[in-house]
C-alpha cells in the first residue's frame, strides 16, 4: 500500500507557498475528510483553489492530488508511528537503547515512504554506466561517502571519496564522459558541496544528490535527486544519528539494486574480494 503523504506534508509545510501551506495544514488536521474531497472541493474549503491543490501535490513531488490522497489513505490504514524520542539527562542505558533503536527504525520507515522509485531507478542506471563515481560529503556526510566508496571498490568500480574540495575539483576537471559526482549533504546547503556541484555543472559532469527531503541548493543543482526523511523532533538527530543511518540505507539500496541488475558478475567480484581479504586474515 502506498504511504508517506502525511510525512511529506509535515516535512515540507514550512517551505510551501502561503496557499499551499494553508491546504497542507487543513489536510494534516483533517486527513480522513480530505481524502474524500476533489481538488476543487478542497480548494473551496480552504479558501484557495483547485489549482493550488494540484500545485501542492507537485511541490510534494507527486503525480497529482489523487496520488497524494492514495498515500494519505495508506498512512491512515497503518499503525500509528511512535515518533522520534530524544534522550534526557541521566537517562538509564536500557531506555537509551530502546529510544535510539525506535528512532532508527522510524527514520528508515520514513525514508522508505518518500523514495521515488523512478528517480532511484534512474540513479541506478547512471551508476551502472559510470566509469568513476566521485562521492563527496563534508563532516558526517563524508562517512557516508567513504562507505559508498568501499562498496563500489569491492565490485571493481572506480570510486573516490575525497573530503578536500581541491582534490574533488581536480577529479571533475579530468572527468571521463561517464563519470558521476555523487553529492551528499543532509541539510542540502553545505557550502562546499554546493560549490562542487556548480563546478560539475560547469564541466558538464553528471550529478546525483542525497539530501533531506525537500528543495535545497544541493538538490536543485543535481541532475538526479535522492532523499532521506527529515524530522526535527529529536535534538540529537542533528548530530547525525538516525539521519546517518537513513543515508547509509539509501547507499545500500543503490548498491544492491546494482547487484541485482548485474547479479552474476557482481557476485563473482564480491567473491574475489572476499577471498583476498580472507587471505590477509589467514596469513597474519
Amino acid at each position: 500500500m502506498s504511504t508517506g503523504g502525511l510525512h511529506r506534508l509535515k516535512s515540507m509545510r514550512n517551505q510551501l507557498s502561503a496557499s499551499e501551506r494553508k491546504i497542507a495544514e487543513f489536510i494534516l488536521a483533517h486527513p480522513r475528510e480530505a481524502i474524500h474531497m476533489t481538488a476543487a472541493e478542497l480548494g473551496k474549503r480552504t479558501q484557495t483553489s483547485g489549482a493550488s491543490v494540484v500545485r501542492l501535490s507537485k511541490s510534494l513531488q507527486l503525480d497529482g492530488f489523487q496520488d497524494l490522497k492514495m498515500k494519505i489513505a495508506g498512512d491512515l490504514a497503518k499503525p500509528v508511528d511512535q515518533g522520534y524520542r530524544d534522550i534526557k539527562p541521566e537517562e538509564p542505558i536500557d531506555l537509551i537503547i530502546r529510544k535510539i533503536t525506535s528512532n532508527t527504525i522510524q527514520s528508515l520507515r520514513d525514508t522508505a515512504e518518500i523514495i521515488d522509485c523512478r528517480e532511484l531507478g534512474k540513479a541506478v542506471q547512471i551508476l551502472l554506466q559510470a566509469k568513476n563515481v566521485h562521492f563527496f560529503g563534508i563532516g558526517a556526510s563524508h562517512i557516508i561517502a567513504l562507505d559508498a566508496q568501499q562498496k563500489w571498490l569491492r565490485i571493481n568500480r572506480g570510486a573516490t571519496a575525497f573530503s578536500d574540495t581541491h582534490l574533488v575539483a581536480t577529479q571533475i576537471a579530468n572527468a571521463e564522459p561517464s563519470d558521476i559526482v555523487f553529492a551528499i549533504s543532509f541539510s542540502g546547503e553545505t557550502p562546499e558541496v554546493v560549490k562542487i556541484l556548480r563546478l560539475a555543472k560547469m564541466y558538464g559532469v553528471r550529478t546525483i544528490s542525497l539530501t533531506k527531503y525537500g528543495p535545497s541548493s544541493v538538490a536543485n543543482l543535481a541532475e538526479t535527486r535522492l532523499y532521506t526523511s527529515f524530522s526535527m523532533e529529536a535534538t540529537f538527530r542533528s548530530g547525525a544519528t538516525s539521519s546517518r543511518i537513513a543515508q547509509l540505507h539509501i547507499i545500500d539500496i543503490l548498491f544492491l539494486a546494482m547487484a541485482s541488475a548485474q547479479y552474476d558478475k557482481i557476485v563473482e567480484l564480491l567473491d574475489k574480494t572476499r577471498k583476498a581479504t580472507r587471505w590477509l586474515k589467514d596469513n597474519n
